[in-house]
């Protein structure tokens, strides 16, 4: 992990989903109710619910509105239909950008992530055109003065991680997404603080960008995670911690 890390924009999307907590909170319910709807309550043998109910927790939603949107997707209470989509486009400067969105009316959604495309100098692309791109993985970001270096690699190691990254600011662990529920919850156990934790869409390799034009990216990068119907936004941009810093304080 260098200076272009994913790890600013990791420390970037935290400050952003704390100031707006109710909209992280209402799509982290989302996620768990259409994980449950697909594969059933039992977290135990639904995969995808148990990554979804522990990155809830892990942001502090209520135990009784996890329940609640469980009960949602199961069918016990009555709750919206969502869809699933995901959405392919390129940023400026040829970055790669996948959208992953949970909606009830697929056509307005599209229409809207494709104006915002246009909007911030991108443009949504056919199916296929970048997801070969990214690779799913779980992934866990840990800040430096949790742990020496060493401590972390071998943690990593202890863990079966199938990858970890050392840089200023901290540690990066990749697992297989099977690994990942299992990881976070030994993380838990060893209480070891994590920045940041996802079932993630990780990219293969990355587009460095100079300062002026990393800056649209993540103007678009911002609009597109502040869209109601959308879940999570991964992009194979490498950026430094001061173009986020300028783009957080000045706005979109």
């Amino acid at each position: 992990m260098s200076g272009h890390s994913k790890w600013a924009q990791i420390k970037h999307k935290k400050a952003v989903t704390d100031a707006r907590r109710g909209k992280a909170f209402t799509k982290l319910l989302k996620e768990i109710t259409v994980a449950a709807r697909l594969g059933g309550g039992d977290a135990d043998g639904n995969p995808r619910l148990r990554a979804a109910i522990l990155e809830a927790k892990a942001s502090n939603v209520p135990n009784d509105n996890i329940a609640r949107a469980i009960k949602k997707g199961t069918g016990e209470l009555a709750g919206e239909a969502y869809e699933e989509a995901i959405y392919e486009g390129y940023a400026p400067g040829g970055v790669a950008v996948l959208v992953a969105t949970l909606t009830d009316n697929r056509n307005r959604t599209v229409s809207e992530i494709r104006h915002l495309f246009v909007k911030h100098g991108g443009n949504l692309a056919e199916s296929g055109a970048v997801a070969w791109a990214f690779r799913k993985r779980g992934y866990f970001a840990i800040e430096r003065r949790t742990l020496a270096e060493e401590a972390a690699m071998e943690l990593a190691l202890e863990l079966g991680a199938e990858d970890v990254e050392s840089g200023e600011d901290g540690y990066e662990i990749f697992t297989s997404v099977e690994d990942f529920a299992r990881v976070r919850e030994e993380l838990d156990r060893r209480r070891v603080p994590v920045l940041a934790q996802e079932l993630a869409m990780v990219p293969q390799s990355y587009v460095k960008l100079p300062e002026p034009r990393a800056a649209p990216v993540v103007r678009l990068i911002e609009a597109l995670e502040d869209h109601d119907d959308v879940q999570k936004v991964w992009a194979n941009l490498a950026i430094e911690s001061r173009v986020l810093a300028g783009e957080a304080g000045g706005g979109n």
